[in-house]
């Protein structure tokens, strides 16, 4: 399964969390750490719904970069 992941630059650090899986959530000092951890969050999540016997999300989420012009 391929989820979305939403990856945001903070001040000091990254954040990425997964809309479909709420509260599924990861912060690193770079892009890459973030990305890693939020891979093992994916998969630490996924583990917990399945012991806990919930069922498993399907991604539904999607994303699109919308182009505006700028000088408001």
């Amino acid at each position: 399964m391929k989820y979305m992941v939403v990856i945001e630059q903070g001040p000091t650090s990254w954040g990425a969390y997964v809309p479909d899986l709420p509260g599924c959530v990861a912060a690193g000092k770079t892009r890459v750490e973030v990305m890693t951890l939020i891979h093992e969050a994916i998969e630490f999540h996924l583990e917990g719904l399945e012991q806990d016997g919930q069922p498993i999300p399907e991604p539904h989420s999607s994303s699109e970069l919308v182009e505006v012009t700028t000088g408001y």
